[in-house]
């Protein structure tokens, strides 16, 4: 199974459409909620969506997604229940 990449940075840039955590759209979330979504989309989506960060953006969010494969939570919940 293939985790969402929401990475609990929920704002989204008003000129792109993104978010500035995940760098998806209204609709790519949508989708990922779908139950007929499949795995090969949602791959797909996550490198297309890596295309749309760059520098300390698409390394933070590569961070904080990996960290949420591994630990079932993102970075940012992981330190909002550390304070």
């Amino acid at each position: 199974m293939i985790i969402s990449p929401c990475i609990s940075i929920c704002k989204t840039d008003p000129q792109t459409g993104y978010c500035y955590g995940c760098a998806r759209n209204n609709e790519e979330k949508k989708m990922w909620k779908m139950q007929e979504t499949t795995e090969e989309w949602k791959k797909s989506n996550l490198t297309i969506i890596q295309t749309r960060l760059s520098g300390w953006q698409l390394e933070s969010f590569k961070e904080s997604y990996d960290h949420k494969i591994e630990n079932g939570i993102s970075l940012y919940k992981k330190n909002l229940n550390n304070e």
